[in-house]
C-alpha cells in the first residue's frame, strides 16, 4: 500500500512540474512573417496594393520588437487608417516597435513629416500565455495641435507554429479600424 501511494505520489508531482512548466511557458512569435492577403480582413489600401509586407519580430525574456516592412504599392492621398503596423503610412514608423514582455510600459519618439510626438507600449499576455495583447498609444503634437491615435494588437499563433494572427483595432481622428492580418512564417 505505501509503496502505491509512493508511486502515485510521484506521478502526481511530476504531472504537476510538466503542467506548471507549459503554462510558464509563453509563445514565442519570433520571426519572419509574410502577410496573407487573401486570408486576411480589413486591409488598408498601402497593404492592398503592396507587393509584399513583412513582419520580423524578435522575442527574447524580456522585450519582444516587430519590425515592419511594406514594399510596392502607394500610400493613400492624405495617409489613411486600419491595417495595423504602418497604417499605410510607410514601413513602420520610425522603425521596430518594442514592448517590454514582463507588462512594463516603453516609450519611444515617433514622428512622421510635420508630426512628431511620444508613443506608450504595453505587452499583455493572456492568462495561459497562448496570446499576446500589444497596445501602443501614440500623442503626436502637429500644425493643428495635438493629435492621439491608439491601436491594439492581439497577436496569436497556430498550433503548429506556422501562422501567425494579429487582430488589429485602431482608433484616431480619422476613424475607427479593424483588420485581421494572417502572416505565413517564412
Amino acid at each position: 500500500m505505501r509503496k502505491a501511494f509512493l508511486i502515485s505520489g510521484f506521478i502526481a508531482a511530476a504531472a504537476l512540474a510538466v503542467f506548471v512548466t507549459s503554462a510558464a511557458a509563453p509563445a514565442n512569435f519570433a520571426g519572419t512573417w509574410s502577410l496573407d492577403k487573401a486570408k486576411s480582413t480589413g486591409l488598408s489600401s498601402r497593404m492592398q496594393n503592396a507587393d509584399s509586407v513583412v513582419w520580423t519580430i524578435t522575442q527574447d525574456g524580456k522585450t519582444i520588437s516587430i519590425d515592419s516592412k511594406i514594399t510596392g504599392g502607394q500610400p493613400p492621398a492624405g495617409g489613411g487608417t486600419g491595417g495595423g503596423m504602418g497604417g499605410g503610412r510607410g514601413a513602420g514608423m520610425g522603425g521596430p516597435q518594442v514592448y517590454n514582455v514582463d507588462g512594463s510600459e516603453t516609450t519611444a519618439d515617433v514622428g512622421g513629416g510635420q508630426m512628431t510626438g511620444k508613443a506608450t507600449n504595453k505587452a499583455t499576455w493572456s492568462g495561459d500565455g497562448a496570446k499576446l495583447e500589444l497596445a501602443r498609444k501614440s500623442v503626436f503634437q502637429g500644425p493643428n495641435g495635438e493629435v492621439t491615435s491608439t491601436t491594439t494588437q492581439n497577436l496569436s499563433l497556430s498550433g503548429d507554429g506556422k501562422v501567425l494572427t494579429a487582430v488589429v483595432h485602431s482608433e484616431s481622428p480619422r476613424g475607427t479600424s479593424d483588420s485581421t492580418l494572417v502572416f505565413n512564417k517564412q
